[in-house]
């Protein structure tokens, strides 16, 4: 599938998030079709429900209001088991069984309807709070819920082309683009498999990890958690799409927090995932993984503050990747900017990109590819790979770079200028009635490659050349960032002053002098960096980096900080940058705590 509803959301629930406009009352006249035409899955009571409703949906129609032209159902249908600990001892032991609807309704036509406009998404007039959809596969249960919402989702639609025409009227647009593609409509009902999870064995395991940290004092708090979903993912809609097949992850998390002596709270994390429950990384791996993370953590919180420094960096292994990642997938996808009343504010995102299609954006050495069939890759299983987007569309091989040149965007099935129709990208919810476009398995690929230590050599060489004491290696990045929201805020915030995107700060960043010596060094912050930094590039090795991470809305893709996840990877080689400014933290630091930490025993053993 395209994107999954987080666990976050997925146990608080929707409706405190939704706004309510005014009510106001309707005469449904609804006109049932024949159901026999969809034909039906056996046994799956679920999907007859969906198809039963939505025929019978079809032939809505309201008196002296619109009638809908196009209406879609997605059910995420599942159970998930979580657990967490820290410290060697269990904190929270967790399982979810849920039935997540959601419901679209557009009225009007492909040309012009109730999408793209500031209130869009919003919920007008009388709202059923249905959340809780049914879990017994009561069929008559079932399409009381889902004509319940079908009918508040018609209600908002209505309104909000009603406001949009409104709002239009003094507004001037220029060649206004149609707010829909149209799509073949695509069948795949695929057979739904229970895998066994051995959920006493993950609990001992997480256990287990959580202790490693014992071991490093120097952390002030520390944690790993495991989360393991199965869902079938159903969608249907009422131009003959059907939909229905599996969708599982399982990932790792563990943080470490750490305070330096002068008071700078720093904090990590790494994170293990996978689509199938049976190829997660073995107990080595995992533990190899975070006793490094632990590590450097320590590392970190008894390393100087860095300085100011601008001039050639390099970014190595990981970082490669992430750089990508963020500065080239997030400016990969167009969102159009909504329809609002005069003198009203209203945030939309914008690609670095946009407009830029036909220019050089890279080094002409240069070709980027997203593919979500490609499943493996050397032998590994790809995390972006995926059947369907959340708009029912199958995806193909996309070129989106080519000898440096930028030639398509991801797309959605909202036109974009230039673009009249969906390539499969739709991963994510989008704004203002939409949906939103993202990377799945990103392949950055160089012609013309040197080995990483050549590219340490050149950035030394750079530097003594220009009479600079140090160059810098970044070797990661803290993306997707663990911050806190509060760390978040004050970076946009920042940003915002001085103009520009924000990047994630490296968290791993050394400076090199020209014996070669490397120092690790903290506090650091880009400041400048953006796609366009990426025409800089100067060489690139001949390494290829895999890095995969759960994608999302939140700046610098903050964990936990969206309620929709998509699964992504990136492979992609080291890079070195010609010029890049690395700047010193603004901020006071909190002071230290005045009791010192309890003594940790890195010798307790645990059951």
């Amino acid at each position: 599938m395209s994107a999954r509803r987080s666990l976050v959301s997925r146990l608080s629930g929707r409706g405190g998030e939704r706004a309510r406009g005014r009510v106001f009352a309707l005469v449904l006249l609804l006109v049932c079709l024949n159901v026999g035409a969809f034909g039906q899955a056996a046994g799956d009571t679920l999907l007859r429900a969906m198809r039963d409703e939505l025929s019978r949906s079809r032939g809505l129609k309201v008196l002296s209001l619109e009638a809908p032209y196009f209406i879609e159902y997605t059910i995420e249908d599942g159970d998930s088991f979580e657990v967490s600990a820290s410290l060697g001892g269990l904190v929270s032991v967790r399982h979810n069984r849920f039935r997540l609807p959601e419901i679209k309704v557009r009225v009007g036509d492909y040309k012009f309807d109730n999408t793209g406009y500031a209130g869009s998404g919003l919920h007008f007039g009388t709202h059923y709070d249905i959340e809780r959809f049914p879990l017994e596969n009561s069929y008559e249960v079932m399409r009381r819920f889902l004509w319940l919402d079908t009918d508040s989702a018609y209600k908002s639609a209505v309104e909000a082309i009603s406001r949009k025409r409104a709002a239009l009227k003094n507004v001037a647009v220029n060649q206004p683009l149609d707010d829909f593609a149209k799509a073949e409509p695509l069948k795949k009902i695929l057979d739904i498999r229970h895998t066994p999870l051995d959920e006493d064995a993950w609990s001992g395991r997480v256990r287990a990890l959580s202790a490693i940290f014992e071991a490093y004092p120097a952390l002030r708090a520390s944690g790993v958690e495991l989360s393991a979903t199965q869902t079938a993912h159903y969608y249907l809609n009422s131009e003959g799409a059907e939909v229905r097949i599996p969708d599982n992850m399982i990932y790792l998390l563990a943080r470490a927090e750490a305070q330096a002596p002068d008071g700078m709270l720093l904090h990590d994390a790494v994170v293990f995932q996978s689509l199938d429950y049976d190829r997660m990384p073995a107990e080595p791996e995992l533990r190899r993984g975070i006793a490094a993370l632990a590590a450097s953590m320590a590392a970190r919180a008894s390393a100087p503050k860095g300085e100011d420094y601008s001039g050639p960096v390099l970014f190595e292994g990981t970082a490669g990747a992430q750089l990508f990642a963020e500065v080239l997938g997030s400016n990969l996808a167009l969102a159009r900017r909504p329809v609002m009343e005069p003198g009203r504010n209203g945030f939309a995102p914008v690609s670095e990109l946009e407009g830029r299609q036909g220019a050089r954006i890279l080094p002409e050495w240069f070709d980027v590819v997203d593919d979500p069939t490609q499943k493996e890759w050397h032998g590994r299983p790809l995390f972006g790979s995926y059947e369907v987007d959340r708009e029912g569309v199958a995806p193909r091989p996309l070129s989106l770079v080519e000898k440096g040149v930028l030639k398509t965007f991801l797309l959605t099935r909202q036109p974009a200028p230039g673009f009249a129709g969906s390539n499969g990208r739709a991963r994510l919810p989008g704004s203002f009635g939409a949906n939103g476009a993202a990377i799945s398995n990103l392949f950055v690929r160089a012609t013309e490659t040197v080995p990483v230590a050549d590219l340490k050599k050149k950035l030394i060489e750079m530097c003594k050349q220009r009479n600079k004491p140090y160059g810098a290696i970044v070797r990661r990045m803290d993306f997707p960032s663990s911050a806190s929201f509060e760390e978040v805020r004050r970076l946009l915030g920042n940003s915002a002053q001085a103009g520009g995107h924000p990047v994630s700060a490296p968290v791993l960043v050394y400076k090199v002098y020209p014996d070669g010596r490397e120092e690790l060094v903290r506090g650091l912050r880009f400041r400048g960096l953006n796609a366009r930094s990426l025409k800089d590039i100067l060489g690139a090795g001949d390494d290829n980096n895999v890095f995969e991470f759960l994608n999302n809305q939140a700046p610098f893709a903050l964990i936990g900080g969206a309620n929709y996840v998509a699964e992504s990877c990136v492979i992609a080689p080291s890079v070195l940058i010609d010029d890049v400014e690395l700047h010193p933290l603004e901020e006071e630091p909190p002071k230290l705590p005045i009791v010192p930490a309890p003594e940790l025993r890195a010798e307790a053993s645990h059951p």
